[in-house]
């Protein structure tokens, strides 16, 4: 296990890139001011230095709010009111650091304002139910009620947000007016959708759905619910927010 200093101090951190991609990008990007306890506790337990993405984006920042805010990717945690939270805290990491402690079902790493959730698979992802090889990220779709392999990793996830494919991604899922939409909402919110993502009405005519918005939790709490009951599986641990 390494010491919290071997994890900040690495020969080679990646943030000085991170920010010239960042900076770059095409996609709409908001960096949010980060904790930097709360990032050092997040690069502590997960055993990720500051010369990984991942590990960057905790130390360095309370996270991304992607494409006008509809995407959230998850870093050390904001301290402002309406918060976004960190990687610790949307994982239940361990108060104090455990070197035994590993998330069950994977490390959700982003979430979407519609109830779409990414995570990064752990050592089994098939005993967890998720599609994907280990350290792969996977999606939890909203109009599917299921996972989804993404056959790329947590840095390749971040450049691909960056990219501009969002847009092919989210076909079926948008409807006009969605950026401002999402740009409105508190950090701690979503956007409940009526009739549901899943649902053949909403396939059929997603601009005839109403929307409001509604705390992230109950978002994500609607979608695990109705993909227990009517899903291919118990879609498992979707973050808490």
């Amino acid at each position: 296990m390494r010491g919290i200093e071997q994890l900040v101090n690495v020969d080679a951190p990646v943030w000085r890139e991170l920010q010239g991609i960042l900076k770059s990008s095409s996609v709409p990007v908001r960096v949010l001011s980060g904790d930097i306890e709360e990032g050092r506790r997040c690069l502590l337990q997960m055993q990720v230095s500051a010369g990984s993405v991942l590990g960057a984006l905790a130390l360095n920042t309370g996270g991304l709010l992607v494409d006008n805010g509809w995407v959230r990717v998850f870093g050390g945690g904001t301290t402002a009111e309406g918060r976004l939270p960190s990687l610790a805290q949307v994982n239940r990491f361990p108060t104090v650091f455990d070197p035994g402690w590993l998330p069950a079902t994977g490390l959700v790493v982003g979430q979407d304002v519609v109830g779409g959730v990414f995570a990064l698979n752990g050592g089994d992802p098939a005993a967890a139910g998720r599609p994907g090889a280990p350290g792969q990220m996977t999606y939890f779709a909203p109009d599917t009620l299921a996972w989804e392999a993404m056959e790329m990793g947590h840095s390749g996830w971040v450049s691909w947000l960056l990219s501009g494919r969002l847009e092919t991604f989210y076909d079926g899922m948008r409807w006009p007016g969605w950026r401002e939409e999402a740009e409105a909402l508190a950090l701690g919110h979503g956007l409940s959708v009526y009739p549901f993502l899943w649902s053949e009405e909403a396939h059929a005519d997603l601009a005839a759905t109403s929307r409001r918005p509604v705390p992230m939790r109950e978002v994500l709490g609607v979608a695990a619910d109705f993909a227990r009951q009517m899903g291919p599986s118990d879609p498992g641990f979707l973050g808490d927010v």
